[in-house]
């Protein structure tokens, strides 16, 4: 461990706490166990440091009226409420007189990810139940502390951890969390034209495989940094960046980065060795194999042939190699 490990909030049941409602917690073990040797984790209980305590009520998010939304749709949180759930007492003040000053803690505290507790009607990123007195509760909320973190930090990578049991999602978002880490080093000192096109040209293999529309829009910003505002360039990459990387890279989109790079050094290696690469690759486009296994010759090859500009992509290594993320995309 070393001390540039990111930080990451984290909801403090899923580190085996015994913060929740009954005394207990949600331990997650890839959380604990793999994850957290490369990570510094920042704990966080809304309920328990809003001052609830355990055991406590639980608690869940009402409709305080009636709302159209369309098919999809989050519930619009000024018209949702925490109240508990025997009494029935209306807790949304306490928790929002907690939450927007503990974002904005959190906002100075320099992380670079957070993962939530799902279904929790304080942290919960997305699909928590909102009832009514009409019917059952439909999954179209937001946790007030999740609503108030996201809202205070846009660009944050965040996910819940029941999401993060499918490997696609697992895998963007420790993606995600690094290249925050490395971008707001970036923007943090006195940055130059010359500083962003390094770090842009070392992403554009990451962002060609999660979405070649920004790929090409983010170059085109860059090319043009120098007639831009330096604060309004600085925030507008940022979330442009971000949301490119939130943007799942498909085995299709894999394979054409990967393709896109044997064209570096495809007339130094022989017919055979390209066509295993080649295969490789297509089998990785069809869902035969994972991406580990095209990756591994790649990088390889470009090692052996010392690509000075593939070498420098973060592409080849986004995530510490011991997590094997790879392995199952």
């Amino acid at each position: 461990m070393t001390d540039d490990r990111p930080r990451i909030g984290i909801s403090a049941c899923l580190l085996g706490q015994p913060v929740r409602f009954d005394t207990g917690h949600k331990r997650d073990p890839f959380l604990v166990e793999t994850f957290g040797e490369h990570v510094e984790w920042v704990p966080v209980c809304p309920e328990m440091e809003a001052g609830f305590g355990t055991p406590r009520e639980s608690m869940r998010l009402v409709l305080t009226e009636p709302q159209v939304r369309e098919r999809g749709e989050r519930y619009d949180p000024s018209k949702i409420a925490l109240r508990l759930n025997k009494q029935g007492t209306d807790v949304t003040e306490r928790l929002v007189s907690y939450s927007k000053p503990r974002a904005e803690e959190l906002a100075a505290a320099g992380l670079s990810g957070f993962v939530l507790k799902k279904d929790s009607p304080s942290c919960g990123m997305e699909r928590v139940k909102v009832y009514s007195p009409e019917g059952p509760g439909e999954r179209a909320g937001r946790g007030l502390f999740a609503e108030a973190l996201m809202a205070r930090l846009p660009n944050l990578p965040v996910e819940e951890e029941g999401r993060l049991g499918d490997p696609r999602l697992r895998e963007n978002f420790v993606e995600r969390v690094f290249a925050y880490q490395r971008l707001v080093a970036l923007f943090a000192g006195r940055w130059t034209v010359g500083s962003v096109v390094a770090f842009h040209t070392a992403h554009k293999l990451t962002l060609m495989a999660h979405s070649p529309v920004a790929y090409r829009e983010l170059g085109q910003m860059v090319a043009d940094a120098k007639q831009r505002e330096r604060g309004e360039f600085a925030g507008e990459y940022q979330a442009r960046f971000m949301k490119a990387l939130a943007a799942i890279a498909t085995p299709k989109r894999q394979a054409n980065v990967l393709q896109h790079m044997l064209g570096y050094f495809s007339n130094d290696i022989d017919q055979d060795a390209r066509n295993e690469l080649l295969q490789l690759i297509e089998e990785h486009r069809l869902g035969s194999v994972p991406l580990v296994v095209p990756m591994t010759l790649m990088k390889h090859h470009v090692r052996r042939q010392q690509v000075t500009y593939l070498l420098g992509q973060t592409y080849l290594d986004p995530h510490p190699r011991e997590l094997s993320l790879r392995n199952h995309v």
